[in-house]
């Protein structure tokens, strides 16, 4: 048996549900603090590129300094939506990425926030015990700057007797 849902994201302990996710701001999540030294082990480990493992060669890039990976973003995004409400979603997962774009460079001592957004929820035709909640995700700067943004799809289990 599953833990019953609630209406509202306000309750940390409840399961959220499909019928939880209507169109418009499901909420901001954050702040995410995030250091030169984390900056410097992602791309060592997964993006060694210049810029994002030497100060020097960075200064003189198009970034003209320091900046961490775009997959190091995508990263601490996921980090924050699941902290937020995905490890509390009666999530099934995903079936991809609808996009994602890096629109301003990740700096060493960003405190990082996250809005997310129902762009679409709808109910499966296949599968009629799960519904489709098509999120925008949006991580922007302490100055309001937006460093990325995804859209993505996420199958998430209605509550029982909605169906």
């Amino acid at each position: 048996m599953r833990p019953q849902s609630v209406i509202s994201a306000s309750n940390p302990k409840m399961t959220l549900t499909f019928e939880d996710f209507p169109p418009g701001r499901f909420g901001t999540f954050g702040p995410r603090h995030v250091t030169r030294d984390e900056i410097l082990a992602f791309a060592a480990e997964f993006d060694p590129q210049p810029m994002h493992l030497d100060e020097d060669a960075a200064s003189k890039s198009m970034l003209r300094g320091l900046s961490g990976s775009g997959w190091h973003l995508c990263s601490l995004m996921m980090r924050m939506m699941a902290d937020g409400f995905i490890t509390r979603a009666a999530s099934l997962g995903s079936p991809g990425v609808d996009e994602v774009r890096w629109l301003s460079p990740l700096r060493p001592g960003d405190d990082l926030m996250l809005d997310v957004d129902v762009m679409e929820a709808r109910a499966s035709k296949s599968r009629p015990g799960l519904g489709i909640v098509k999120f925008k995700c949006t991580v922007r700067n302490a100055a309001g700057q937006v460093l990325c943004e995804m859209t993505s799809p996420i199958l998430i289990e209605r509550r029982e007797g909605a169906v």
